[in-house]
């Protein structure tokens, strides 16, 4: 474990200039305010629910009881993932769950989890962090919990995060319910008349809510819109070429009503900013005439963050993130370095689009941008409370 100095909470704090060389005060205080037991969630403001429920309490009781068992100089060097779900579970039952915690006698490993987390939690606070969210991580029940308690718990500790979904395997699933035939054209599905109206009313209706849903349990407030509502993203028809095999002459796609943004009006996210509603974003446009697009949740995204300025973009992917040729992870790198893993072949497949869109991001303002494992419970935790973070950053050289 980094030992509590300024050097070890530097690492991962980026800034559009590199590593920040004041990462703040002392970890034992947020917003110049000394932790205190009897003001600890008024400090970290989470846990909005009087009374935990009693398969919360028994876990904690669990984790307790195995704390008491180990010395806690090897409790600090197990895995990250436990220290997450501890602050996790504070954050959502924090009242209830704080002197359960304190009574046992295991303040020092709540204290050794807010020390590493407070630096990080003060850096951030205030910014917006846009999360594009989807495919295991949005599948699976467990995942899409976890999901929606962490980004409940970004908003009570001061972070404004904003969420755009996809949804292409519930769209697929609704499109053979209704017998409808999909076409996929360099893994961009062609979307006629017909298809459009499935893919709106899935995004917008089945799944935003949803998630809009999921993040009211975890004690959070939500709001679902689309891309659609309030002007936020203006589309444009997204016209594609590909070089035929034999003649090798480009030709343009039809991809139907499948577009790309064309201009962000972020005027209703600064609305909902300085509110406790989390915006949660269906990846939908309209053009000029009113017609709706559907467009790629990476691409939308990106889009949004570089319009509201986003201190990070967080990309949930089904892969560990970015990998170098000997199947290694790349824990960060620059934009110029990213450029050249393009070209010289490290990159390749999906992706590339997405690599692409984290430069495009930042090159209209966004901080870094980090293509994370979606499939790692609290792995927007790890990456913005934790030193070595998660995933692969991106950033400005």
């Amino acid at each position: 474990m980094l030992a509590d100095t300024p050097e070890g909470w530097q690492h991962r704090l980026v800034t559009a200039e590199g590593r920040v060389s004041d990462p703040g005060a002392p970890p034992a205080t947020l917003q110049g305010s000394t932790i205190h037991p009897a003001a600890r969630s008024q400090r970290v403001q989470v846990g909005r629910s009087e009374v935990a429920s009693v398969d919360v309490l028994e876990k904690l009781s669990e984790e307790i009881a195995r704390l008491m068992r180990t010395p806690l100089s090897s409790v600090i060097e197990q895995a990250k993932t436990s220290k997450v779900s501890l602050l996790s579970s504070l954050g959502t039952h924090a009242e209830s769950a704080d002197k359960l915690l304190w009574d046992a006698g295991v303040k020092e490993e709540v204290v050794e989890t807010l020390t590493e987390a407070l630096p990080f939690m003060r850096r951030y606070s205030g910014k917006t962090v846009v999360i594009k969210y989807g495919g295991h991580a949005m599948g699976d029940d467990h995942l899409a919990s976890d999901f929606a308690h962490d980004v409940t718990l970004l908003k009570q500790v001061g972070i404004d995060p904003v969420v755009v979904h996809g949804g292409g395997p519930q769209i697929g699933g609704m499109l053979e319910r209704l017998a409808i035939k999909s076409e996929f054209v360099d893994g961009l599905r062609v979307t006629d008349e017909a298809t459009v109206e499935v893919v709106e009313m899935v995004l917008s209706g089945l799944l935003n809510k949803r998630i809009v849903t999921g993040i009211a349990n975890a004690g959070g407030r939500a709001i679902g819109i689309s891309g659609k509502d309030g002007g936020l993203i203006r589309a444009t028809k997204l016209r594609r070429t590909v070089a035929d095999p034999d003649s090798n002459i480009e030709r343009i796609l039809d991809l139907g009503f499948v577009g790309e943004p064309d201009m962000v009006n972020p005027h209703i996210l600064d609305a909902l900013k300085p509110t406790d509603f989390i915006p949660v974003i269906a990846p939908l446009g309209a053009d000029e005439d009113g017609q709706t697009y559907n467009i790629n949740a990476d691409t939308a995204a990106g889009a949004i963050a570089g319009s509201v300025g986003a201190t990070r973009l967080l990309l949930l992917t089904d892969v560990e993130g970015v990998l170098d040729k000997s199947g290694q992870l790349i824990h960060e790198m620059t934009v110029s370095e990213a450029k050249g893993y393009m070209k010289d072949g490290t990159l390749h497949g999906g992706m590339i689009p997405k690599v692409e869109t984290c430069i495009e991001a930042i090159e209209s303002g966004v901080e870094a941008a980090v293509i994370l494992d979606g499939r790692v419970p609290h792995t927007m935790l790890l990456e913005m409370f934790t030193p070595d973070g998660s995933g692969t950053l991106i950033r400005a050289d």
